[in-house]
């Protein structure tokens, strides 16, 4: 028997209709490439996305077919996610920080046909347009006035003369399948080329539902929210669909990432939400604390990516009254997977003992379920100690990749996710590392990101990277490569001398590698492939 209730399909273009129907004044903020600030609100948001819509219509771009953008965090982006997505088009982010050529693979592969791109980035098109014969239309981010000439390029148009036709004229949403594919998002696999996660409107929406609970971001009509996070990036964390969904503020940073440009634009514009990866993070901190500025409005910030340093916890938490909520997901996962938001049962616990869990990355959200499975494949206790290998599962979670002809991905209908973690009765998570960078030593498992979270924890470190190195006795060894803070002296001895009492003795790392700077990838994960590659050569201190 069927409910007898409505079948309307959940579609990117019901979000923004129901910011402008509801939250029109809400702001949306954005430090444009020009350098200056932009103010705009949803009703602006909603009226030129429909403007977008038809301007692929005037270009006669089918249904499905690819919109790439080259664009930093900001309105015209906003813009374009919901004029492409919504008029059942997929928008698919590019991340600017590839190399050229990866770039130019990854749009011969989505097959692009139209790329609309920031004056920042021009220098990449320049270098990929030639090895982009799929693109019919070349789009720039910025007011006719600005438009570059003799580039070099094909003719080039500016995005306002581009969607200033159809200003004020009448445009429908299509109605279609909930499941239609709305964006794709490449991932940042350091071996072999990226492979496309292929969101739908469904996956969209419901990991938008997921993402406004209280126990997850919490997002609401009264906050400010600041996506530090790019929206090249899995889409900002959904942010762009859960702002419009609570009618939020929304702040974007543009290209003003550095910790001075982020500080003040949180203080300008009251931002009480704000979303990043550690490494924008640290530049934030570093900036205010010999300022001795503090935050008036910041309430809570979601750290990802990769896993949260205690001290940056500690600081957030106990320097400045901001909760931390450490989160972990994937871009095979929309990227949304659990957050750390305490229980009830939790609140009666010591400071310390609170600490402890808020270092794990959280527990699931309603739509994902979690395993962990040994080396069997046969699902392991939730006990807070077995640790496996985690799989997952739910509406927002990747069924396959884009042209993959190597088939599913999927294990018994489960998602293999790449990292080692166990679950406590409770639920919650904590990554214990990444099943390629797990070291083994003498039979036993020793977690890279343990070693990591004391290291940084060192007053004078900066940022450290824990490798396994080859050992003739024990298999494998930790080493852990090191960055000082500016001015800062450190010794070898004395930084293995603070790991005592904080880590089993025979997890202590045998070597400490000082270098200027730890390779980050296009996310600003740290690349230990590459790591490895620079310490090609290196041999352990004879013990």
């Amino acid at each position: 028997m069927r409910g007898l209730m409505q079948g309307d399909h959940l579609l990117i273009s019901s979000l923004i209709e129901f910011a402008n129907k509801n939250h029109g004044d809400s702001e949306i903020i954005s430090r444009r490439v020009e350098g200056d600030i932009h103010r705009s609100n949803w009703a602006s948001v909603y009226a030129r996305s429909k403007q977008v819509a038809q301007a692929l219509d005037a270009w006669k771009i089918g249904a499905g077919t690819r919109i790439a953008t080259l664009a930093w965090n900001g309105y015209r982006h906003l813009e374009l996610y919901y004029g492409v997505s919504g008029s059942e088009r997929v928008l698919h982010t590019l991340n600017p920080r590839l190399l050229p050529d990866q770039i130019a693979w990854i749009v011969g592969h989505a097959h692009d046909e139209v790329v609309c791109f920031e004056l920042t980035f021009l220098p990449i098109v320049k270098a990929i347009h030639a090895h982009c014969p799929s693109v019919k239309h070349w789009v720039v981010l910025c007011d006719e006035s600005a438009l570059p000439k003799e580039t070099g390029l094909p003719p080039l148009l500016s995005y306002e003369a581009w969607i200033k036709p159809f200003e004020g004229q009448h445009y429908t949403w299509p109605l279609f399948d909930e499941n239609t594919a709305s964006s794709m998002c490449y991932t940042s696999g350091t071996t072999g080329h990226p492979k496309a996660a292929l969101y739908s409107h469904r996956s969209t929406v419901l990991h938008a539902f997921a993402t406004c609970q209280v126990d997850v971001f919490g997002i609401s009509a009264r906050d400010s929210i600041l996506p530090v996070v790019p929206m090249f990036h899995v889409n900002a964390w959904g942010l762009p669909y859960a702002s419009a969904m609570a009618g939020a503020k929304l702040v974007f940073p543009g290209p003003g990432l550095d910790g001075k440009s982020v500080y003040e634009l949180m203080e300008h514009e009251g931002v009480t939400f704000a979303a990043g990866v550690p490494t924008v993070w640290q530049m934030l901190l570093n900036y205010m604390a010999p300022l001795g500025v503090k935050f008036s409005s910041l309430q809570r910030t979601i750290i990802g990516g990769s896993a949260c340093p205690p001290a940056m916890i500690h600081a957030f938490q106990e320097d400045y009254g901001v909760e931390v909520l450490h989160a972990w997901g994937m871009t095979e996962m929309s990227p949304l997977g659990t957050v750390c938001t305490l229980k009830n049962k939790h609140l009666k616990l010591s400071k310390d003992e609170q600490m402890k869990i808020r270092l794990k990355q959280g527990r699931a959200l309603y739509g994902v379920d979690l395993k962990i499975v040994g080396d069997s494949g046969d699902p392991l206790p939730h006990d807070g100690a077995a640790f496996g290998d985690l799989y997952v599962k739910g509406p927002w979670v990747i069924e396959n990749y884009y042209k993959n002809e190597q088939g599913s991905p999927l294990v018994d209908g489960w998602f293999p996710t790449g990292d080692v973690a166990t679950i406590d009765p409770d639920g919650f998570i904590q990554i214990t590392d990444r099943s390629k960078d797990v070291i083994k030593s003498g039979g036993e498992w020793i977690s890279s990101i343990e070693i990591e979270n004391i290291a940084m924890a060192h007053p004078s470190v900066m940022m450290a990277a824990c490798i396994g190195m080859a050992h003739p006795k024990w298999d494998e060894r930790p080493v852990v490569v090191v960055v000082l803070r500016p001015e800062k002296t450190l010794t070898k001895d004395e930084l293995i001398a603070f790991y005592e009492g904080k880590i089993a003795k025979w997890q202590t790392p045998d070597d400490v590698v000082f270098v200027d700077a730890i390779p980050l990838g296009a996310t600003g994960k740290m690349l230990k492939t590459r790591l490895r590659e620079q310490l090609k050569g290196y041999s352990l201190p004879k013990s």
